[in-house]
């Protein structure tokens, strides 16, 4: 039984306990345990010294493809006052070459006060040009009066989801398209770089999240040029890490054209499930919560006709196939647990992606398994603050805010929590994610007040929330998640033990290593 074995001061398996050496061949673990007794099988010895090697951690729910255009132009990360925002576009405008589009993304929708966003609000930087920035959530945007003309976009239209134009009272176009129906319109339009060029910004994208630590990711969507992207990379050579696709199925969708995506795959890409959108956001008002907002909204799903939803999950899952359904509001996740835990068995493995808040029975709702809860822990503490001072704790109000990421009470009753970055929506370093998921807090805030201490998890629970809770919510869990015979020999190697280390040194642990089907990538 020869092999590469892997040696490391400790090996959290996950698994039978911890061991020292782990023997892989052919890209699969085939033994785990005391190193001394793995020698006389191994045909090469890649030993870690002091290091610790845990399974292969994998990010629940990433836009890699989609993110590298809605990254595009000035990060407006972390930039709080309307003077500073129009500061900042100001100075790209200025760089700008004649003709080109002025681009920026993670707008905090905080700027604008109790106004809706809006063109106007940004102020005379967007007269006279095409300019599209992305607000944080990503489901929303703002359109300069020069993009909505080259878009055809002159009043208010209708769509089969709840997506909006915002109009003003004359019916003129504001600027500012509520979810994807409705940004689309402008996104379409917009020039897009080269395949090549995306394709080697993908490339960079991975070998990034691979460098610290990530040997695999779920994928929340699969728009074009997705298929052709990764089909690039692997003719190029293997990709850094594992991609499972989830092609998005949108009320104005074909069902049969996004069905049709499932079976592709390469070596190390698949389509495993599809993704649905039952509501929107807090920030924006798109939230499907039992009672409104304290701006009178969010009382409706995104799909208008809800049946038509019911349906088509029903449809899904008696062909076995995964649903990931996004689902923020409380009604939305009421909703959608009550289709899941109504289904007969089948094969197919569902979760609801964000979960942002929910009341006690809905926790407990949890725990008979019919849906995972895929969370992401950022979406709290970067965006959110004890003082309640932000947009989306003034969007929901206080009760509903003491019910908010509820991480540690879904895994108390015995739910799964796969953890994740939403990245572009919110950094992918897992360290810094597992950090903040320990503190309630933002790791770098010392003095920030923790928000909900009690839902904190612990340090071995954040490790499993990328690793075994990750491969349950997906239906990975036979053989990804845990190192241990016959599971693919994914590993993460840390400079030390990421469940020892005190959650503020955690974002600045070294990874030393990255293993993928038994071969270092990183």
């Amino acid at each position: 039984m020869s092999g590469v074995l892997f040696v490391a001061r400790r090996i959290r398996t996950l698994a039978e306990g911890d061991v020292t050496g782990v023997l892989v061949r052919d890209g699969v673990v085939v033994a785990a345990g005391d190193a001394a007794d793995l020698r006389g099988s191994a045909s090469r010895v890649i030993d870690y010294g002091d290091a610790v090697i845990t399974p292969g951690l994998v990010d629940g729910h990433s836009h890699p493809v989609s993110g590298l255009s809605l990254t595009a132009g000035v990060d407006l990360t972390d930039v709080l006052e309307l003077s500073q925002v129009r500061a900042r576009l100001e100075e790209a405008r200025a760089a700008l070459a004649p003709g080109e589009w002025l681009r920026a993304w993670a707008l905090n929708p905080v700027v604008f006060g109790t106004e809706e966003p809006s063109a106007a609000a940004l102020g005379p930087v967007l007269d006279g040009i095409p300019a599209y920035i992305v607000l944080y959530d990503a489901h929303s945007a703002i359109a300069s009066p020069s993009a909505l003309q080259l878009a055809g976009v002159v009043g208010a239209r209708s769509f089969a989801s709840s997506s909006r134009v915002a109009v003003d009272a004359d019916g003129v176009p504001t600027g500012y398209l509520l979810e994807s129906d409705a940004s689309d319109l402008v996104e379409r339009v917009i020039p897009t770089p080269s395949a090549a060029a995306q394709a080697a910004s993908l490339r960079t994208l991975l070998r990034g999240m691979a460098a610290v630590g990530y040997t695999g990711l779920h994928a929340m969507d699969f728009h074009d040029p997705a298929r052709e992207l990764v089909t690039m990379l692997e003719e190029q050579g293997e990709l850094p890490l594992r991609m499972g696709f989830n092609p998005m199925l949108m009320p104005e969708d074909s069902y049969p054209d996004v069905v049709a995506k499932l079976g592709q795959g390469g070596r190390r890409w698949r389509v495993e499930g599809i993704k649905l959108v039952v509501d929107g956001t807090v920030d924006g008002g798109t939230a499907w919560l039992e009672y409104a907002d304290t701006r009178g909204e969010g009382l409706s799903s995104l799909w208008r006709d809800f049946d038509r939803f019911r349906g088509v999950v029903s449809d899904l899952h008696a062909a076995g196939v995964n649903c990931s359904v996004h689902a923020i509001g409380d009604r939305a996740v009421r909703e959608v647990l009550n289709i899941f835990a109504s289904l007969p068995p089948g094969t197919a493995r569902h979760r609801i992606e964000h979960v942002e808040t929910i009341p006690d029975d809905l926790v407990k709702l949890f725990a008979d398994g019919a849906a995972a809860a895929s969370m992401q822990p950022l979406h709290c503490t970067c965006f959110n603050n004890a003082d309640r001072s932000d947009s989306w704790s003034v969007r929901l109000g206080d009760v509903r805010v003491d019910h908010g990421f509820r991480w540690n009470d879904i895994r108390a009753a015995g739910g799964v929590v796969a953890l994740g970055s939403d990245w572009p929506i919110a950094p992918y370093d897992p360290r810094w994610i597992m950090a903040d998921a320990r503190l309630r807090r933002r790791f770098d805030r010392p003095s920030a007040v923790p928000m909900q201490p009690e839902q904190a998890l612990t340090a071995l629970q954040v490790l499993e929330g990328f690793t075994t809770q990750a491969a349950l919510a997906s239906g990975e869990q036979g053989h990804r998640g845990r190192i241990a015979p016959g599971f693919d020999a994914d590993f993460t190697v840390f400079s030390g033990d990421p469940v020892d280390c005190a959650p503020e040194d955690l974002p600045h642990l070294p990874v030393v290593g990255t293993v993928v089907a038994g071969t270092q990538v990183e």
